[in-house]
């Protein structure tokens, strides 16, 4: 019902950003909102933010806030990620996901892109 696609993953140097894309089509009045998954190698994946689509508002992890942004063109169906000052520690393969709002403004994915490489060398 909803396909995302996620671009613009790649080789960075530490320090450098990266704005990675994610587009969404299909049954789109089922989103509610949009966010972003990493997975490291050995680890689990994890949260790293998400948007409401209508407000604009945005939730970020502790481990990312005050280097990563989030936003949205919702004529455009599309949310974005802007990682900047970037880390060994921040590779890992990036996910996009759709889906909505639960309680405690939990959000709950319910579609996934098929994630994106971002690697970032010493």
């Amino acid at each position: 019902q909803v396909q995302l696609v996620e671009s613009g993953g790649g080789l960075v140097q530490a320090g450098d950003s990266l704005r990675v894309s994610c587009a969404v089509s299909g049954r789109t009045s089922s989103v509610y909102g949009m966010g972003w998954f990493r997975q490291a190698p050995g680890k689990e994946r994890e949260f790293v933010g998400a948007i409401n689509w209508s407000s604009g508002s945005t939730y970020n992890a502790d481990s990312v806030k005050g280097r990563f942004t989030i936003s949205r063109d919702n004529a455009k169906n599309t949310v974005y990620l802007q990682m900047n000052n970037l880390k060994p520690e921040d590779t890992a393969v990036y996910y996009c996901a759709a889906g909505r709002w639960g309680r405690s403004l939990r959000f709950e994915a319910a579609y996934w892109g098929p994630g994106t490489q971002v690697t970032v060398s010493s």
